[in-house]
């Protein structure tokens, strides 16, 4: 017997190793791909416990990643044992990941973080880099009353800071339920002024389940990209709701070419809609990835209708508090292919 061939024997013999286990992480990141995106890295980040950002960031991270060649981080709000749990208000994995993003996406609701996790929030949004705010992240963070916190102005209602976060950066704090929360769902609307605006290239038939915020005024540098209107009920092809809730409608996504103290200006979009539910709206899929592209200024290559085919399985959960699905972990929405 050769040597070679008793070498092949003896490993035979040999206990095969078992494979690895998947690695278990605590957050999710797709490399870039080919495609206009592929030099922009995204940082969304989800944490909110009502309109299920847990499973609406990470379809968009795969969508723009897949069709578009972004880079995206996906980070989430987790408990002790590693799985995403909406409810755990302090803790998002994984911030640091924002010192080298180019944008970030904020869908959160009333968080209180460490003041040393914060700071990377804080950071990115005073570095003037671009930011798209989701739904709830008109009122992202809540400190208690008394807070020591150097970002304690951050509030939602706060006063040192009017509105803080939400209004000094994205345009509105939290101010209502203008549509009847459950019952009457939206239409978005193309503003007039907005028809020609890159971002909304392709977007139509815009509709979700979530109801319109109230919006009581925005800053002068705001300018409206869609409006919602009121339907009397929770399909697309229910009617517009008759009387004052359509008269005039609320602005349901804006953008803001926002001054800064240095003299630039920071690029912000925030929108109202945008619940994992919503993301059923093709119109709406649109929407976020034309965003995404004039945010890190590549407008120009917004094409005249952004592929925002679903990728992978996405069946999502309706919006309600103590909805999530349970056991779930980042890891879980790591694959795109």
């Amino acid at each position: 017997m050769n040597s070679t061939l008793a070498g092949a024997c003896l490993l035979s013999l040999l206990p095969m190793s078992p494979e690895p286990a998947p690695q278990d992480v605590t957050w999710v990141n797709h490399p870039a791909r080919e495609g206009p995106g592929a030099s922009k890295h995204i940082v969304l980040v989800a944490g909110d416990e009502e309109y299920r950002s847990e499973e609406a960031l990470p379809q968009l991270a795969k969508i723009l990643t897949k069709h578009h060649g972004f880079r995206t981080t996906v980070l989430f709000s987790t408990n002790e044992a590693g799985e995403i749990d909406p409810d755990a208000r302090g803790r998002i994995l994984g911030l640091e990941q924002l010192k080298e993003a180019d944008m970030m996406v904020l869908f959160t609701r009333f968080r209180r973080l460490p003041d040393e996790d914060m700071k990377h929030i804080v950071d990115f949004v005073e570095s003037g880099r671009p930011l798209l705010g989701i739904r709830t992240a008109t009122h992202a963070f809540n400190y208690e009353e008394g807070s020591e916190s150097p970002y304690a102005h951050w509030s939602w209602r706060s006063s040192e800071w009017a509105g803080g976060f939400g209004k000094q950066v994205l345009g509105e704090t939290w101010v209502s339920h203008h549509g009847h929360h459950g019952r009457e769902s939206t239409a978005g609307i193309t503003a007039v002024a907005a028809r020609a605006h890159p971002i909304m290239r392709g977007v139509k038939d815009v509709w979700g389940p979530t109801d319109v915020y109230g919006i009581r005024d925005l800053p002068e540098d705001a300018f409206v990209l869609l409006e919602g209107s009121v339907l009397a009920g929770m399909t697309p092809d229910a009617p517009a709701v008759d009387g004052p809730k359509n008269s005039p409608r609320h602005p349901i996504a804006w953008l803001r070419n926002r001054p800064l103290e240095d003299g630039t200006r920071q690029r912000v979009v925030c929108t109202t809609i945008g619940a994992a539910s919503d993301f059923d709206s093709a119109g709406m899929r649109r929407f976020f990835v034309n965003s995404c592209y004039w945010l890190v200024g590549l407008e120009d290559q917004i094409p005249a209708e952004s592929k925002v085919d679903v990728v992978g399985k996405f069946e999502p959960t309706m919006f309600g508090f103590g909805t999530f699905v349970k056991g779930i972990r980042p890891a879980d929405h790591a694959t795109i292919d």
